[in-house]
């Protein structure tokens, strides 16, 4: 019903910025909270971002004031603007978004299928 298609990742060099974008699609109402979150190898998912339809981001204390999220709600996409990279962001990020269909009143979870972002020294 609703699919989050991301794109962005890749490789890049420490200090160096990758801008992430998930777009979604479908039978779709409205889209309240969007996010991103990683995951790398033995670790739980972390939130990153995260960014309500109307009202102000949080960020994770680690990637304050080097990544910046944002959303376009004519699109259906959020973004993920990543700045002064480090190695300790190296992860897969997952976009992630509570989506209310029509005819629904409640939301769903619903997430993408990861882009990988490795950050090297």
């Amino acid at each position: 019903q609703v699919q989050l298609v991301e794109s962005g990742g890749g490789l890049v060099q420490a200090g160096g910025s990758l801008r992430l974008s998930c777009a979604a699609s479908g039978s779709i109402f409205i889209i309240n909270n969007m996010g991103w979150f990683r995951q790398n190898t033995g670790n739980q998912r972390e939130l990153v971002a995260r960014i309500p339809s109307g009202g102000s981001p949080i960020y994770v204390d680690s990637v304050k004031g080097r990544f910046t999220i944002s959303r376009d709600n004519s699109k259906n996409t959020v973004y993920l603007q990543m700045t002064s990279l480090k190695p300790e962001d190296t992860a897969v990020y997952y976009c992630n978004a509570n989506v209310r269909t029509p005819g629904r009143f409640t939301d769903f979870e619903v997430w993408g299928q990861g882009t990988l972002v490795t950050v090297s020294s």
